[in-house]
């Protein structure tokens, strides 16, 4: 039985695909280069990207005998469309702490 396809708010669930994601943003990287930045394995850190390749989060790119990954910057705006609410909430309940601040 294959295992069921991750959703965005999965993958991102992970503080090591967090990392990975914000050193995507920056620059295409290959796996190897990626692996680096982590204390973990090669292959663990590939799992991290097969799952964020299956999220749609991240591409790969054959350039000769290496593959480099990018950012999928479209599908980060998923992300953002679904926080866009609470952006506004957060941002009323500080209004609301700045008026009651200034009142004591």
């Amino acid at each position: 039985m294959t295992e069921p396809r991750r959703d965005v708010f999965q993958a991102i669930a992970d503080p090591t695909r967090r990392g990975i994601l914000m050193l995507l943003a920056t620059q295409a990287m290959t796996p190897n280069a990626l692996a680096e930045q982590f204390e973990t394995s090669r292959q663990a850190v590939s799992k991290h990207i097969n799952i964020l390749q299956e999220c749609g989060l991240v591409k790969a790119e054959q350039s000769g005998r290496e593959i480099h990954y990018s950012l999928e910057v479209t599908k980060m705006k998923e992300v953002d469309a679904f926080l866009e609410p609470f952006r506004k909430l957060w941002a009323n309940r500080f209004d609301q702490l700045d008026d009651l601040l200034s009142n004591l």
